[in-house]
Parts: C-alpha cells; structure tokens; sequence
C-alpha cells in the first residue's frame, strides 16, 4: 500500500530536475512556426519516462473545417507531439498542453531577455514560463515521482499531448483529435494558479481595414486620415462590447468585471510623417457570449461596425473585416462532473483545503473537446504572473504544488475494480 509521504518526497526530491527542464523550455523559443525544437525536447523528455512518442501531422483540411481557427501563414512541417504509456485497454486520460508562445517583440523592456530564463528564488522568469510551460514541468514532475514509487498505477493508457497554436487558432488540438488523439477525459495544464477551470468566453479575431483620403501633411485639415477612422472605430465597438455583459448575462462570469474585453494588438498605418496615410488597419480579439456561436459573434462583429460607421460618419468607404485567427465558442464543464470532483478530491487531499473553481474572459483549448468531441476537459496548474506581458513569470512552489495534486489524481482516476492490484484510495494512506 502506497504512502502518500513517500510520494511527495519524490516529487519534492524530483522537484530541482523539473525546474532545469521548465528553464529548457523557456530559452528554446516557440513562437508561431519556431515550435519544433521544443517540441523536441518535450518528446524526448517523454521517452525518459518510458513514453512511446510519435509526431502528428497538422491535417491538409483545416481551411474548409468550420470549426477551425483561419490558417495562419507559416511555412514548413507543421506537427504535434503525443506520448502514450500503459496499457493499451482501460480507463483512459490525456494529458495537454500548449507548445506555442506569444511573441516577445520588446525584449528592452524586460529586466532580463525574454527566452533567457532568469531565477529569483522560488519565482521563474522568462517568456512562456508561465503560459504554459511551467504546466510541462509540473505533469513530468508528477509522472516522474509517481512511476518511481508507484509504477503501477497505470490500468489503462496515459496519453501526453504537446501542441501548436493553441494562441491563435487552436487547430493543434482540433487535428489530434481528429486523428484520434483522445481519451475518457482531458486534463489541460494551464496556469491557473491551482485553481480549477471550467469555462471561458467565446472569442474572435478579426483583422479590421479602413480606407482615407490622402495627402500631404500640409493639406492634412482637408484630408481624411485612416489613423482616425480607425481609433473612432475602437471606441465605438469598445462601447458595444462593454454591453454585452449586461445584454447577455451569464452566471459563469458572475465574478468578471470585464470578460468581453476588445483588444487591439496591432495597429498598421501610413509610411511617411510628412504623408496623410490612404489605409489603415487594426487587429483585434474581440471576446463574445457563450450563447453565440462563432458565426453568430462575426455577424454580430459586422453589425456592430455597420453600425459604429453609420453612427459617426466620415468614413470615405466601408470598413472590410476579415477574421484573422481564433473562432473559438464559449465551453463550460460542470463543477459537479466526475472529472471536476476527482481533480477537486486531490487537491483537498495534497492541501488540506477545497480549490476553488473558475471561468475566465478568454479560452483554452478545453472549448475543443467539450464542444466537438464529446469529451469532459478542464485545467488545472500553477500560479503565473503577466502571462503575454513584460517580465513573465511562474512560482515554482506551485508547480510543486500542482504535481503533488496531479500526481494523487492520477492514482484515483485509474483505480480500477478490474486490475490485478487496485490503487489505493485516499482513505487508504498508511501513516507511518
């Protein structure tokens, strides 16, 4: 019978290695179509534990599948990496997570280079640390330490999903699932600050163009500049979007001040000082209702420019919008699912209190499983800090933390009447 003292000994004896490999991760950048390396490092960090790796290839459809994010444009082989160990029949669980990272364009502005990772005590600091990286150390820091004390654990196959684009599209882990990467119930090892999350918004991104009337910046008063069209645009969809938490309320995001959030990422306009600009264009993620889906969001998105045009005028054309990268729906698993009670018993087993339960004002990959493939999927990791900001970071007690909670879920999910040797439950600790 297994003692849970042993178990956490492991994983914090484990726990130094884990962080060498988060610090891996961080300085092999994986930004979009940079993800293999990576990769790499993920598949043979896997083999170590005993995991047969394979690649799966991006399939050739996703520009015609309506429920793909817009393909972006990347050259070369595009891939995912799953490992899966046990056996090959029984309950079955699959562990994902994000490869991709977010650009880091000003890396002047950090106190360190961003893919340079830099440790101040129990914090680590480095882009992807936190989003999602340190969820990589902390599932091999609970596969580790359990398949030392308690190698058989395993009644049925363990499969470890390693993806790309969740960032922008989510097509990795809509392509593995079609090609079969799935299991009972998913486990995605997102930064939520060992909390467990259920749900999140809708979300689009659309790249939004708008026409001027150039000239030089002598005429500028008589001009129509496109640097103006596009700022009245963002403050008039800012508005429509601000009433959409009161329009379509939703008890999930009961404690959100502001889940619908318009974003703008990228501005591109003009040339010259001296010139008025012809065009502009603003690139936006719009947040939406889970009540609509991702047509219903870009016919609404369409309106609310339609509308934000007639209103204040000036605009010497329509605006064109075109959907640039995510059509992602709202999701929300119920806190009462056994996926959520088994996580749930875990952590009140490693930490002495109930976690609490979330829903966020913006999307993981978890939408996909819930939402096309009929599978409960939810995410649970560490704590991270400016996850997509300046000075990114992870507090590495959580990832121990979290592993120790993982690592209890994992015996609990494949105890199993029929095997040989059942796993222990958590009443059955010995305390010696």
């Amino acid at each position: 019978m297994l003692d849970f003292r042993d178990l956490d000994a492991a994983i914090d004896e484990a726990s130094e290695e884990s962080f060498a490999f988060l610090s891996r991760l961080v300085s092999t950048p994986s930004t979009l179509g940079r993800e293999a390396p990576a990769l790499d490092l993920f598949a043979s960090q896997l083999r170590e534990l005993g995991f047969a790796t394979r690649k799966v290839a991006m399939t050739n459809d996703l520009a015609t599948d309506p429920r793909a994010g817009v393909l972006q444009k990347v050259v070369g082989e595009r891939y995912n990496v799953v490992g899966t160990l046990g056996p090959t029949s029984g309950r079955s669980l699959l562990l994902n997570g994000h490869m991709d990272v977010v650009p880091a364009e000003t890396p002047h502005r950090w106190t360190s280079p961003p893919f340079e990772p830099r440790r101040e005590h129990q914090r680590l600091f480095g882009r992807g640390a936190g989003d999602m990286k340190c969820g990589f150390a902390m599932g091999f820091l609970a596969l580790r330490a359990l398949l030392a004390v308690y190698p058989e654990f395993l009644t049925g196959p363990l499969h470890f999903l390693a993806v790309i684009e969740e960032e922008c599209t989510g097509n990795g882990t809509l392509s593995a699932a079609d090609q079969g990467i799935l299991a009972d119930a998913v486990v995605l090892l997102e930064p939520t600050g060992l909390d467990i999350m259920l749900g999140g918004i809708g979300v689009l991104w659309c790249d939004i163009d708008v026409v001027g009337r150039s000239a030089h910046a002598e005429a500028a008063h008589l001009a129509v500049n496109p640097f103006d069209l596009l700022t009245r645009l963002v403050e008039g969809l800012r508005e429509w979007a601000g009433r959409l938490q009161t329009d379509y309320p939703d008890d999930m995001l009961v404690d959100s001040e502001s889940p619908y959030n318009l974003n703008v990422g990228e501005i591109r306009c003009g040339d010259w000082p001296s010139s008025v600009p012809v065009d502009g264009t603003v690139r936006v993620r719009i947040g939406y209702p889970r009540a609509w889906t991702p047509d219903a969001a870009e016919q609404a998105v369409r309106e609310a420019v339609t509308t934000v045009v007639t209103l204040h005028g000036g605009f010497p054309a329509a605006p064109v919008v075109q959907l640039s990268g995510f059509r992602a729906p709202g999701y929300l698993l119920s806190d009462d699912h056994p996926l959520a009670r088994t996580l749930a018993r875990a952590h009140q087993h490693a930490h002495g209190t109930a976690p609490a339960t979330t829903s966020i004002g913006s999307t993981t990959d978890a939408r996909t499983y819930l939402t096309y493939f009929d599978t409960p999927a939810l995410c649970y990791g560490p704590r991270a800090s400016n996850i997509h900001g300046v000075d990114e970071s992870v507090d590495l007690d959580t990832i121990v933390a979290g592993a120790r909670t993982l690592a209890r879920f994992l015996i609990e999910w494949y105890a199993a009447p029929q095997a040989s040797r059942s796993p222990p439950s958590f009443a059955q600790v010995v305390h010696r």
